[in-house]
């Protein structure tokens, strides 16, 4: 039977041998397709990523009214896969590393970025949940603002105790408790507030 097991056993080698030369193929094409995702997203990332070094350094400078910053790539053979060093300085103090920056200059800085990417590729929704409790009163207002000149674009949900950015919303949502374990949302559109209340204070 050697001739028949001969045959059987060169038919299975073929078999397995046309396998193996497509998944070679397969893995040559795989490696090819990885090279040119690879080479257009080092492309459009270093075409975003300085457009967006560019905005944040407008709208750090903005948002502290005064004073430089900056996006950093740490060296990597691969900047797609290198550490970003973030580098500002408020007015009146030296170039430094975020990490020396007081808690309300980090809250602000990182609110920069956060504008820097929005401005990049606006988005027509956004919820911000307590993005400047950290901030003091002077500089909860510059956001406050900055916000609202943002918000001709995109549309904000913004969670808050802050008085300076609430007194520039179009809407205010709160809840209350009139009786005990029930609670109660309330909503005021705030320009109808201000029109309702100027005759009163006219009057007065």
């Amino acid at each position: 039977d050697a001739i028949e097991q001969c045959t059987e056993i060169y038919t299975s080698y073929h078999e397995l041998d046309l396998q193996r030369e497509d998944l070679v193929k397969a893995e040559e094409d795989l490696v090819n397709i990885i090279k040119e995702l690879s080479a257009e997203m080092l492309t459009r990332f270093t075409e975003q990523f300085e457009q967006i070094r560019v905005n944040f350094t407008k709208i750090f400078h903005e948002l502290f009214d005064g004073g430089t910053a900056d996006l950093v790539l740490l060296e990597n053979e691969n900047p797609l896969e290198a550490g970003i060093d973030i580098v500002a300085q408020p007015p009146q103090k030296k170039l430094q590393s975020i990490s020396l920056l007081s808690g309300g200059e980090r809250a602000l800085t990182a609110i920069a970025i956060l504008f820097a990417i929005l401005r990049l590729k606006p988005m027509p929704f956004c919820v911000l949940d307590e993005i400047e409790a950290a901030l003091d009163d002077a500089n909860a207002g510059r956001f406050a603002k900055y916000l609202r000149r943002f918000s001709e674009g995109t549309q904000f949900i913004v969670i808050t105790h802050r008085k300076p950015t609430m007194e520039l919303a179009d809407n205010l949502y709160g809840v209350t408790m009139e009786e005990k374990g029930v609670s109660k949302i309330v909503s005021v559109k705030l320009s109808d507030a201000i029109r309702a209340a100027q005759p009163a204070t006219a009057a007065v």
